[in-house]
């Protein structure tokens, strides 16, 4: 009588091995001591109350929290969004709570979430974001903050931003006031970028942000006057992304071991990517969040997707991997 063949069983695959290609792709990223579990955030006074009904946090690397001021701000006279070819005008003004208010009312909201949490705050004077830095370092859950030095929609909010001295100074008063990572927003408003971004870093900075809005209008002709109720207000969305691109490219090229944060028209997970090869190793979506609120998360799931397509295991091993010639292109 023949002999039963046994036919061994099929080797048992890890799950690891039996998961997507993009699901293995490792997203994780650092921004000095600051370590993020993915590179996307949502920035600053585009995700308030509600926002997190509708968007999963717990996909983001980090949320930052809409500005801080020392005292409550009502903000500029309406109307303060406009509509631009490619993009928006706005002109709220830092209009929020001020720093008792932000505590007692928004803090219990967003002190719980499950991705990092960085705090903006912004002051009138040098002193102030020193002032409001040690307030807020008090609380129990506080991940890092961002220096909002850069708002256009303010008055005299661009003096410490343009000033290289001045930008040192805050950043310096602000990192001894913490023991939290501190990254300083910086304004495209300026002729050199990297000279205030070097000014910064020198101040002690964990790392920067870039960039914040470009100073812009809107007339009606036919009224003969502005469109935004402050005359003024802050250009953002895909208009400023080539801008915003430029200007990580060079701030990353002059300052490689600066960590920076890539803002700027970012809307999909191209726009991202495109920021991480110029250097960036985060980036913020912000205006894409008033057209789609799950925009963020969606760059994410993108960002996954196509570096798995393209063989890449990690999104660390683009960063900053721009090259001036175009024969890798052509």
């Amino acid at each position: 009588m023949p002999r039963k063949r046994t036919v061994p069983p099929p080797p048992r695959r890890s799950p690891e091995a039996a998961a997507p290609a993009e699901a293995r792709v490792d997203l994780s990223t650092a921004l000095g001591p600051l370590k993020l579990t993915n590179p996307v955030m949502v920035a600053s006074g585009t995700f308030g109350a509600l926002m997190d009904t509708v968007l999963d946090v717990s996909k983001l690397g980090a949320v930052v929290e809409k500005t801080v001021t020392k005292k409550p701000r009502k903000g500029n006279p309406p109307p303060r969004v406009w509509e631009t070819a490619g993009g928006m005008l706005n002109s709220i003004g830092l209009e929020n709570y001020g720093l008792e208010g932000w505590i007692r009312k928004r803090y219990p909201q967003v002190k719980d979430y499950p991705c990092a949490l960085i705090v903006s705050v912004s002051g009138e004077t040098v002193e102030e974001y020193s002032e409001l830095v040690r307030a807020i370092d008090a609380l129990p859950r506080v991940d890092a903050f961002e220096l909002n030095i850069s708002c256009p929609n303010v008055s005299h909010g661009l003096d410490h931003a343009t000033d290289p001295a001045a930008m040192e100074r805050v950043v310096r008063l602000a990192k001894a006031a913490t023991r939290r990572p501190v990254f300083a927003k910086l304004t495209p408003n300026v002729t050199d970028v990297v000279t205030v971004a070097r000014a910064a870093m020198e101040g002690g900075a964990d790392g920067l942000s870039l960039i914040n809005t470009l100073k812009g209008m809107a007339i009606d002709w036919r009224r003969r006057a502005p469109c935004l109720g402050a005359g003024t207000g802050g250009l953002s969305g895909p208009a400023i992304k080539p801008v915003a691109l430029r200007m990580v490219w060079e701030v990353c090229s002059a300052l490689p071991a600066a960590p920076v944060m890539g803002i700027g028209g970012i809307s999909n997970a191209d726009d991202a990517l495109e920021f991480i090869v110029a250097g960036a190793r985060a980036v913020q979506v912000g205006t894409a969040n008033f057209v789609e609120p799950r925009s963020a998360e969606t760059v994410v799931d993108g960002m996954r997707r196509k570096l798995a397509e393209a063989g890449i295991a990690r999104v660390t091993d683009v960063v900053g991997t721009v090259t001036k010639s175009f024969e890798n292109i052509l």
